[in-house]
C-alpha cells in the first residue's frame, strides 16, 4: 500500500511537471497580448541596467525613459530605425534569414558585420530578456519574435522597439534620447538627429550620440541617404 501511494505520488508531481509548459506558453501569449495594448512602463534591460546600479552602490541613477506614441514623434525616428537596422522589416515575419546567411558568411571570412538581427528580435530581447549569449536566451527570443510578429501589428512592433531602444548608457526610447542629446520632444527631431540616435545602434556604450567620432558621423550621413531611399515618411504607410 506504501508503495502504491508512493507511485501515485509520482505520477501527480509528473503530471504537474507536464504541464508547466503549457503554462509558460499560455503565460507568454498572455503578456504579449496585453502589451499590444498596453504600454510597457519599463523593460526587461531597463530593469537590468537600474539593478546594476544599485548593486554597485549607485542610488542615484535613474534609468532615463518616457513613452512616446509613434504618432507623437517624428517620422524621422522610425524610418531612421528602419533605415540603419532592418530595412526589410516590413517584408519579413520577424527573421531576415538573407541577412542571417550574409551576416554568417561574412563572419566565416573573418570579415565583421553587423548581425543579422531584425526589429522584432531585437524588441523581443529588450523588453523580454537579459543582454549577453547562450542558446537558452536565443530560443526564448525566437519565441517571443514569433509571437509579437504573430500578434502585434508591424507599426506596434516600430513603436515598442522606438520606446526601448538604448541610445546611451541608460538612456532609453526616442524620447529620453530627444531630450538627453538635443534638449528637445521627440515629435520635433529633425532627420539627421533621427539618423544621429540610430547610427549608435546596436551599440550604444561604444558610439556616442553627444560625442559622435568619424564612424558615427560617416553612419549617421549613410542612414539618412538609406532614408530617402526607402522613402521617407512615406515609408509608414506600408506598415498600415
Amino acid at each position: 500500500m506504501v508503495q502504491d501511494g508512493a507511485k501515485r505520488g509520482r505520477r501527480r508531481w509528473l503530471r504537474r511537471l507536464a504541464l508547466l509548459p503549457v503554462l509558460a506558453v499560455a503565460l507568454t501569449v498572455l503578456q504579449v497580448l496585453v502589451l499590444r495594448v498596453v504600454d510597457p512602463p519599463f523593460s526587461a534591460f531597463m530593469a537590468w541596467r537600474q539593478f546594476d546600479a544599485w548593486r554597485a552602490g549607485d542610488w542615484r541613477f535613474r534609468v532615463a525613459h518616457d513613452w512616446r506614441d509613434l504618432s507623437a514623434m517624428s517620422p524621422h525616428v522610425p524610418v531612421a530605425l528602419v533605415a540603419a537596422e532592418d530595412q526589410r522589416f516590413a517584408e519579413h515575419d520577424g527573421f531576415d534569414f538573407k541577412a542571417i546567411e550574409k551576416a554568417r558568411a561574412s563572419n566565416a571570412r573573418g570579415r565583421r558585420l553587423r548581425g543579422g538581427s531584425t526589429i522584432s528580435q531585437q524588441t523581443a530581447k529588450n523588453l523580454f530578456l537579459w543582454s549577453g549569449g547562450g542558446y537558452v536566451r536565443k530560443a526564448i527570443e525566437a519565441w517571443y519574435t514569433v509571437l509579437i510578429e504573430a500578434l502585434w501589428p508591424k507599426r506596434r512592433i516600430l513603436e515598442v522597439y522606438a520606446n526601448v531602444a538604448e541610445f546611451g548608457d541608460g538612456v532609453y526610447g526616442a524620447q529620453a534620447a530627444a531630450r538627453t542629446y538635443f534638449g528637445r520632444d521627440a515629435r520635433r527631431l529633425e532627420a539627421w538627429q533621427a539618423a544621429r540616435l540610430a547610427a549608435v545602434l546596436p551599440r550604444p556604450k561604444k558610439y556616442s550620440v553627444a560625442r559622435p567620432g568619424p564612424y558615427v558621423q560617416r553612419r549617421t550621413r549613410a542612414i539618412q541617404r538609406q532614408m530617402r531611399g526607402i522613402g521617407g515618411a512615406a515609408y509608414l504607410r506600408r506598415l498600415d
